[in-house]
């Protein structure tokens, strides 16, 4: 069976959440399985070893579960990314728009350095407003995206047309 397949298996879809008409794709079955956890860390490895990152930016808070591991994995720093006014210290932020209003998202300014190749990781792609958030992150710091990696993917929703300007190199393991 394929990773596609055994994600698509254990993922369980959750009908109107976080509101009506929203099939929500709950990933904790997957972090209760260390066997399939292993093999989601694995399979995202082999996608992105050939990028050669200097480092994993993951966004909170999902995505900092297989972000995490894959950098460890790598053995390259693990940089997050959070919500506003949750890191300490120094920080960047980046405000960009949602459905209904806006969210913004920061960094620590000492860990992103200038010239790094960055991976950038959350658990699920949907529209791709964060991922594009944190890309812009790791450009106001003068690093380049090396790529994107996600566990999931929801394609309908073309997530995939706004990380497509910084890099073509998208990963996903499973995509609906």
């Amino acid at each position: 069976m394929s990773i596609e397949q055994e994600l698509k298996q254990a993922i369980r879809d959750v009908a109107d959440f976080p509101k009506e008409g929203i099939v929500f794709k709950d990933i904790t079955p997957l972090l209760s399985d260390p066997v399939l956890s292993d093999k989601i860390g694995d399979a995202l490895l082999d996608r992105v070893k050939d990028l050669k990152p200097d480092a994993i930016v993951a966004i909170e808070s999902r995505g900092f579960l297989y972000g995490f591991l894959l950098a460890n994995k790598l053995q390259i720093p693990f940089i997050p990314v959070r919500k506003k006014g949750k890191l300490p210290g120094d920080t960047l932020e980046y405000t960009y728009d949602l459905e209904y209003g806006s969210a913004t998202v920061e960094i620590h300014t000492m860990d992103v350095k200038p010239g790094w190749r960055v991976l950038v990781h959350d658990d699920l792609l949907a529209t791709g407003g964060t991922a594009q958030a944190a890309a812009e992150l790791i450009l106001m710091q003068g690093a380049h995206v090396a790529g994107f990696a996600f566990v999931v993917e929801l394609s309908f929703l073309g997530g995939v047309k706004k990380l497509n300007h910084y890099t073509d190199n998208i990963v996903s393991l499973a995509t609906y």
